[in-house]
C-alpha cells in the first residue's frame, strides 16, 4: 500500500538499544532515533501539528507564507510540509549553526535569512526579532513561534509518549532529552507520567543557557546566558511551552563533552547522529549513580549527522577548539628516551651516512649546512642508488642527498603528520621549544597511532 504524500511517514521512529558506547552505564539505554522522520529529525512531529492547528484556526489561507526562526530542524519539518501543502517559506537562523543546516532550507524551497547569535532576543536584529517583523510585513503570513505555539508539546503528547509506552511496553523508567523549545520533553513527559508517575524526566541544558538556573530557582537570569557551541537545545530566555511540573532534573554538558559522545555513537554504534544526541548520553553519564540495573533510559536523539559534517565530525573543527585529545609532534618527541638528532652536512660522505645508520639503528637522516634543513638521506634510498653505482660510498652527500624533509610546528597533531609520510618522504621535522631540531619518522607514527 503507498502513502499519499511525505507527511504521512512522519512517526513510529525506532527505538534501538544501545550495546557498546552505554556499557558502563548499569541499565538499559535506548535511542528513539528520530532521523528515521523524513526530514531528519523530531521537528516535523511538531512542525506539521502546529501547522496543521494553525489552518484550522485560519491564521493561513492557501498560497500563504510560513515565518519562522529556527536552528534549522523546525524548518525543514514546516518546508516540507509546506511542499505538500503549497506555501512558501521564510526562515531566520543564527549564524551559530552549520552551514549544511541553510543549505537543507534552500534545498526544499526556503528563503533563508542569517542572523547574528550574540545579540538579545529582543535585539531588532535577533533571529527571533526579524522573523516576527517579517510576518507583520507580508500579507497571508503565519509567525510559527515554535517557542510559545502549545501545538509543539501537543504534538509530543499525542505521538512521541505513546510511541515509547507502547516500544518499551511500559517498562520506561527514564526519559532524557536535550531541551530547547521545550515541546518534546514537556509533551512526552506529560504523556509518560501520567501513565506512570514514577517516571522521571531528565532534561540536558548547555552551558549558556539560562534554563536549569530557572528550574531551580524560578529566575531567568542573564547572566547566565553566553555564547555556546552546542546546536539545537538550550536557551537565553524560557518558552512558554516549559511546564517545570513534567521536569524532575536538570544537568548542564559542556561543547566539548557533547560532541566527543555523538562521535562515539557514531563509530560503536553506527548511529549518525546530531550535536544533541550526544549531549543527552552524556547527561546521562554525569546521572549515572541515580540509575539501577532494572531501569529502562529512553534517550531522544532529536537529528542526522548530515547537519554537523563540517563541525563536529570534522577533524580540523574539532582540533581548533581543542575538543580532541590527540597525540603531537612534542609528545612524540617527549614519549623517546633522551636523544640527540643524528644529522649529516654535505661535506659527509656515503659511507659515513651508512655507518651512522648502523650505528644508531635509524634509517633517516637530515642534512644541514649552517644549521639550515637543506637535504635528506634515507636508507632505502641510498640502497636504490647503490644498487646502480656501487662506488657512490666514497661521495659526497650533497651528490645523492633526496629533498629536505617537511618542517611542521612543534604542535602538529600526529593524523596531520601522517599526511606528510610517503613512500619518498620518511620523516618529519620541528624546532623544539628551545630551538633545537627534532625528527619523527614513519616508525614513530604507526607506534603513536598504534596505541
Amino acid at each position: 500500500m503507498w502513502l499519499n504524500n511525505i507527511l504521512e511517514t512522519i512517526g513510529n521512529t525506532p527505538l534501538i538499544k544501545l550495546n557498546k558506547v552505554a556499557n558502563e552505564l548499569p541499565c538499559t539505554v535506548l535511542a528513539k532515533v528520530e532521523y528515521f522522520n523524513p526530514g531528519n529529525s523530531i521537528k516535523d512531529r511538531m512542525a506539521l501539528k502546529m501547522l496543521e492547528v494553525a489552518e484550522k484556526e485560519g491564521k493561513i489561507n492557501p498560497g500563504g507564507t510560513i515565518i519562522e526562526g529556527t536552528s534549522g530542524n523546525t524548518g525543514m519539518g514546516l518546508a516540507l510540509a509546506a511542499c505538500v501543502k503549497g506555501y512558501k517559506c521564510i526562515f531566520t537562523t543564527t549564524d551559530k549553526q552549520s552551514k549544511e543546516k541553510a543549505d537543507i532550507l534552500k534545498a526544499v524551497g526556503a528563503e533563508v535569512i542569517i542572523c547574528p547569535t550574540n545579540v538579545e532576543p529582543e535585539d531588532p536584529r535577533s533571529y527571533y526579532s526579524v522573523s516576527k517583523r517579517l510576518s507583520t510585513e507580508i500579507p497571508n503570513s503565519w509567525y510559527v513561534n515554535q517557542y510559545d505555539n502549545l501545538a509543539n508539546r501537543q504534538a509530543h503528547y499525542e505521538q512521541t509518549g505513546p510511541e515509547i509506552w507502547e516500544q518499551t511496553e511500559g517498562k520506561v523508567t527514564h526519559l532524557v532529552v536535550a531541551t530547547g523549545t521545550g515541546g518534546t520533553i514537556v509533551g512526552t513527559g506529560k504523556y509518560l507520567k501520567e501513565k506512570n508517575p514514577n517516571i522521571k524526566v531528565w532534561a540536558i541544558d548547555s552551558y549558556g543557557s539560562l534554563l536549569k538556573k530557572y528550574f531551580e530557582t524560578g529566575e531567568e537570569d542573564q547572566t547566565e546566558v553566553y555564547p555556546y557551541i552546542s546546536e539545537g537545545f538550550g536557551e537565553d530566555f524560557v518558552p512558554m511551552n516549559y511546564d517545570m511540573q513534567y521536569i524532575d532534573e536538570f544537568t548542564k554538558v559542556t561543547d566539548r563533552d557533547g560532541a566527543i559522545v555523538a562521535r562515539r555513537l557514531a563509530k560503536e554504534e553506527g548511529l549518525f547522529c546530531g550535536y544533541s544526541a550526544g549531549s543527552c548520553l552524556q547527561g546521562v553519564f554525569q546521572l549515572k549513580d541515580q540509575l539501577k540495573p532494572d531501569d529502562v533510559v529512553v534517550c531522544i536523539f532529536h537529528d542526522h549527522g548530515s547537519r554537523y559534517v563540517g563541525k563536529i565530525y570534522n577533524d580540523e573543527w574539532m582540533l581548533e577548539r581543542g575538543f580532541l585529545e590527540v597525540s603531537t609532534f612534542k609528545d612524540i618527541i617527549g614519549s623517546r628516551k633522551s636523544q640527540k638528532l643524528i644529522s649529516l652536512n654535505p661535506t659527509h660522505s656515503v659511507l659515513d651516512a651508512i655507518e651512522l645508520m648502523k650505528k644508531y639503528e635509524i634509517e633517516n637522516l637530515p642534512v644541514f649546512e649552517n644549521g639550515k634543513n637543506i637535504g635528506a638521506i634515507s636508507e632505502s634510498g641510498l640502497f636504490d642508488k647503490m644498487l646502480n653505482d656501487s662506488n657512490i660510498k666514497s661521495q659526497n652527500i650533497a651528490s645523492v642527498m633526496e629533498k629536505a624533509y617537511p618542517e611542521v610546528s612543534f604542535d602538529t597533531p600526529v593524523e596531520r603528520l601522517s599526511a606528510y609520510i610517503n613512500k619518498e618522504n620518511g620523516a618529519v621535522l620541528s624546532k623544539d621549544d628551545s630551538g633545537l631540531y627534532q625528527i619523527v619518522t614513519k616508525y614513530d607514527i604507526i607506534q603513536s597511532l598504534s596505541k
